[in-house]
């Protein structure tokens, strides 16, 4: 379940609206049930999907108020990774490869071009060269990525901002999961790679002896790196897959994460985003996420 509400000090008289809240329905993740629910109840509501294919609906309240929430709760089946996925021919083939070339799909071309404007700097170009060297497999060449952002970077909630550039973060070595992900982002298109953000939810953990807290688990967001070649146990053929790795929790994307958009940044698939008129001064948000396991029946 993932909670949104916004406070406001005047009324608000009309709130616009557009959140990326299902989870994608993908071969190894099958929505079971999904809704958003909306307070106050909105005048003007659609869903759709975006150029991604990722679903995101719009909504219109016109009534007046001084609290907005917007829930969202999911029932989603995640299979386990499947560790073929790690030794195809792409995957353990050197890393210059898997480089979409000129006659490659617009989409991976997009996806392996710098953002405007840009993040592909001298200090990223450094960083990824630690990494990239040539010849090296790209499934170990992007392991260590993720492993080096790991242990060089400090996760500090409230450190950055969604606005802040790749190269403050790679200045002060803190951020938080979007930050991480989006620097592993730079560093593979600054050698060539398409790379993918990916937003979604991590099911976490308690401590040993704790009891689960809910509403603790926050949104979460990781990277993919396209591998050329045909996808393990697909049932049809393809040019290429999608490998997805998540540098705040060093691993590789499993069957505890959920993804629920992806695109090229952040700005693509945040959570909710929207604009309000009122003469409102103040306003404060709140956002809680819970992911937990169902007992299978």
């Amino acid at each position: 379940m993932h909670r949104t509400s916004y406070s406001y000090n005047d009324e608000v008289s009309s709130s616009y609206g557009r959140c990326y809240l299902r989870p994608r329905d993908l071969p190894h993740q099958r929505v079971l049930t999904a809704g958003v629910m909306i307070k106050p109840e909105p005048n003007d509501r659609s869903t759709g999907v975006d150029v991604y294919g990722n679903s995101d609906a719009y909504f219109h309240v016109r009534s007046d108020h001084t609290e907005l929430v917007v829930v969202a709760e999911s029932l989603v089946e995640v299979d386990p990774v499947d560790p073929a996925l790690f030794v195809t021919p792409g995957a353990t083939g050197p890393w210059e490869q898997a480089r979409p070339g000129p006659l490659g799909s617009a989409v991976l071309r997009e996806f392996a071009m710098d953002l405007y404007p840009p993040e592909i700097t001298p200090a990223v170009r450094a960083y990824a060269s630690r990494v990239f060297v040539p010849g090296r497999p790209l499934a170990e060449a992007v392991r260590d990525l993720t492993t080096r952002i790991f242990h060089d970077f400090t996760y500090e909630s409230g450190s950055t901002a969604i606005s802040t550039k790749v190269d403050t973060v790679l200045e002060r070595r803190k951020g938080v999961c979007q930050d991480f992900a989006r620097v592993a982002l730079a560093c593979l298109r600054s050698v060539g790679l398409a790379g993918r953000y990916e937003s979604g939810y991590l099911a976490t953990d308690p401590p040993p002896g704790r009891e689960r807290i809910y509403g603790a688990d926050a949104s979460h967001a990781w990277a993919a790196v396209w591998v050329p070649g045909e996808t393990p146990g697909a049932e049809t053929p393809g040019p290429g897959y999608w490998l997805a790795f998540d540098p705040t929790n060093d691993k590789w994307v499993d069957e505890r994460h959920v993804t629920v958009a992806w695109g090229r940044d952040y700005d693509d698939v945040p959570p909710l985003r929207g604009v309000i008129y009122t003469d409102s001064t103040r306003s404060e948000i709140s956002v809680s996420v819970d992911v937990c396991p169902v007992d299978p029946v």
